[in-house]
């Protein structure tokens, strides 16, 4: 397998994030937005409570939907939406009301960039470091098997340079850069050969390579290098 292009997942190493149950639950949130909008673009002003923790930029997440193990039915971790990007303008603090009373003041943020439109209620999590180190392909070092938990975004389906979430993560093995086999399940025949028409299943057939790019504790992320036939949440995963 060649070099990886960062293009095809770059784009991803900010946005494709497992949480745990709570955190974003906990994480600073839009109370209100630029002249009372619904919504905000790109340059716009959004006002946000919660611990900022000393960050100043910020990713913006919404709706995370738990991701299933295929075979286990276990939430292993919560997939959100990803929204876009903020970026710290001013602290918040309190202020003295019309009655006296001190009143709570948000801080001011800017969304410095947006793949959706941001809203009242979209969370913040802090971007991480840059990461664009090398990715080296390489094999796993053992058996692995395992199933795909989801594809990423709004599709179905993923074929070619799309990115799916794998039930396999850091405690069972799976490393960034790890390249893996994609498979089709055999389908049901019968022999009508034997003249009693014996129910067969075929074997499974290789059709396709994955490459991992994003590891958490029980998913990861990973690119589909080539596919003959688009595939979707349970199908199948091994070493090569």
């Amino acid at each position: 397998i060649a070099s990886i292009p960062l293009h095809l997942i770059g784009p991803f190493l900010n946005e494709a994030v497992v949480f745990d149950t709570d955190e974003l639950e906990r994480a600073p949130r839009i109370v209100a937005t630029q002249e009372g909008r619904v919504i905000v673009s790109r340059g716009e002003t959004a006002y946000v409570r919660g611990e900022l923790g000393g960050a100043r930029d910020f990713r913006l997440f919404r709706e995370p939907r738990p991701l299933l193990d295929p075979e286990t039915r276990q939430v292993l971790g919560y997939e959100a939406t990803y929204v876009g990007t903020a970026e710290f303008v001013r602290d918040g603090g309190l202020a003295a009301g019309a009655d006296g009373k001190p009143v709570l003041v948000p801080a001011t943020f800017t969304i410095s960039g947006t793949r959706l439109e941001a809203g009242i209620g979209d969370r913040l999590s802090p971007v991480p470091p840059s990461d664009l180190a090398a990715f080296a392909p390489h094999p796993p070092a053992g058996k692995l098997d395992g199933r795909i938990v989801s594809v990423y975004g709004e599709a179905v389906r993923a074929g070619q340079n799309q990115i799916v979430a794998l039930n396999r993560g850091a405690r069972d093995g799976v490393e960034r850069g790890h390249v893996l086999a994609l498979w089709r399940s055999g389908t049901a025949a019968v022999d009508r050969t034997d003249g009693q028409r014996t129910l067969m299943r075929l074997p499974d057939e290789r059709h396709g390579l994955l490459f991992v790019f994003r590891v958490f504790d029980r998913v990861s992320y990973a690119l589909i290098l080539s596919v003959q036939d688009p595939v979707g949440v349970g199908y199948r995963f091994t070493q090569p």
